[in-house]
């Protein structure tokens, strides 16, 4: 194979990459249930939840890196708190995930497994991609609130279909690891201010 044949064979699978999560977030921000019921737990699948749970995690780092700039931190403690920030939100992906397999186990057990689980969730956080608003002025706390909202009604969603069970056990199931995240990240908020206050 030539390499201008090679350069266009990559281009094409770039091109369907770009355009697959696209359409994955396209579908997963519109709470598609279709969508959420088929996302099957293969290594494609589960890699492409790993990236929309990453880009949500470098969105949320993009808010806090501003923050922190304007607060004139010291680049180590820039550094150690966006660190905090990706490690948080891709811990709180596993364990809500764990959470809300544990429990599922427990209502049905001879369903999905853990790694069926965390196709479906790892999409339901996309709207947390959209988390680099909560830079505007006056409206970052509301913004924040929406999308942490909207991320939980998409794991309703997610588990509903993939558990195969009604909303309101959905629902639930979800609200027992929510509250820990929503916790768990205010907590590194916290802790990255206390950094700042002490080094300026």
């Amino acid at each position: 194979m030539s390499c201008s044949q090679n350069s266009a064979s990559n281009n094409t699978k770039s091109k369907q990459r770009k355009q697959s999560v696209c359409e994955t977030l396209r579908k997963a921000l519109a709470l598609n249930t279709n969508f959420y019921e088929n996302a099957r737990d293969t290594p494609q699948t589960r890699r492409l939840a790993l990236t929309v749970v990453i880009l949500a995690a470098l969105s949320h780092v993009l808010g806090s890196a501003v923050i922190l700039l304007i607060s004139l931190a010291t680049p180590p403690v820039l550094l150690v708190s966006l660190l905090m920030n990706v490690l948080s939100v891709i811990a709180g992906y596993y364990f809500w995930t764990f959470t809300i397999w544990k429990i599922g186990q427990w209502l049905k057990p001879i369903d999905p497994t853990y790694g069926d689980l965390l196709s479906p969730i790892g999409f339901a956080y996309a709207p947390q991609i959209l988390n680099f608003l909560t830079l505007i002025p006056l409206l970052g706390r509301p913004i924040e609130l929406v999308l942490a909202v909207w991320s939980l009604l998409a794991v309703i969603v997610a588990v509903r279909q993939g558990l195969d069970i009604s909303t309101r056990q959905a629902a639930l199931i979800c609200l027992v690891g929510w509250p820990l995240i929503q916790i768990a990240i205010g907590f590194v908020q916290v802790v990255e201010q206390q950094l700042v206050n002490l080094t300026s």
